[in-house]
């Protein structure tokens, strides 16, 4: 059994998503990225399905990207186009799509591709030990513009900005108070609340559950600025962008 993979269990009408790459904190390869889309597309084409839970593998929701890959990859400005383009936007695209509520069971580290897969789910609980941002200033390299365009409406402005700014990482006390957190929860009740939550979504009226999903989801659409997507991924071989990456990798401190 591969150490990274997407986990999926059936439970009659629901469904349980599990990302697991325990020993990297569950941080998302490229193969779990395209598992996470293959995935959410089988699923959204059932039609007995009634509630998905999102959930991490051994305490920790997603630390991020798996930065061991990067160097692969990124510093070509066509492939990291297609990396986020294609591979990421297109699971959480999937996740999205998705025709019944999806719930987020958050505990532990909810980093950069963490916090991007929880702003794609309708309902999100948390441990109090939980941890969010994106840090990814100090890999010298920005959000893409359809992942910042999904946290940003989940999350809202000002923490956003201090994220992707600052690097700022923030408590769940302080993502339900702006409103991207349903309920904090002590750590070991996540995932029985999360349980719990869909279950009682199940056993209510499965037509209106996904007609209130389209019509949400058809309400928080939003179509991006072309120059927004024009040269995204123009700074993939930029200095501070080898710099960021390697310097992680090399574990010591960037140099901008």
């Amino acid at each position: 059994m591969s150490q990274s993979q997407i986990e999926l269990v059936r439970d009659g009408a629901l469904a349980t998503v599990t990302l697991a790459n325990a020993p990297r904190m569950n941080a998302m390869t490229r193969g779990m990225w395209l598992a996470l889309r293959t995935t959410f597309e089988s699923l959204n084409a059932d039609d007995s399905l009634r509630c998905v839970i999102v959930r991490g593998a051994q305490g920790n929701f997603c630390a991020g990207g798996d930065i061991s890959e990067y160097p692969g990859f990124r510093y070509d400005e066509a492939q990291l186009a297609h990396f986020h383009e294609e591979q990421v936007w297109g699971a959480l695209h999937a996740i999205g799509q998705c025709p019944v509520p999806v719930v987020a069971a958050v505990e532990g580290a909810c980093m950069g591709a963490g916090l991007e897969i929880a702003s794609g789910c309708d309902i999100r609980l948390a441990g109090a030990a939980c941890r969010f941002g994106a840090p990814i200033a100090k890999l010298g390299f920005p959000m893409a513009p359809r992942e910042a365009a999904l946290v940003h409406a989940a999350l809202g402005d000002a923490l956003v900005r201090d994220m992707l700014f600052a690097a700022g990482v923030h408590t769940a006390e302080r993502l339900l108070q702006a409103g991207f957190l349903l309920r904090v929860l002590p750590d070991d009740e996540v995932a029985g609340a999360a349980l719990e939550c869909a279950g009682r979504i199940a056993r209510l009226a499965p037509l209106a559950a996904r007609a209130n999903k389209r019509n949400l989801t058809l309400l928080a659409a939003t179509r991006l600025a072309p120059e927004l997507l024009e040269g995204a991924y123009r700074y993939a071989d930029s200095p501070e962008h080898r710099e960021g990456i390697g310097a992680f990798l090399d574990k010591r401190p960037p140099f901008f």
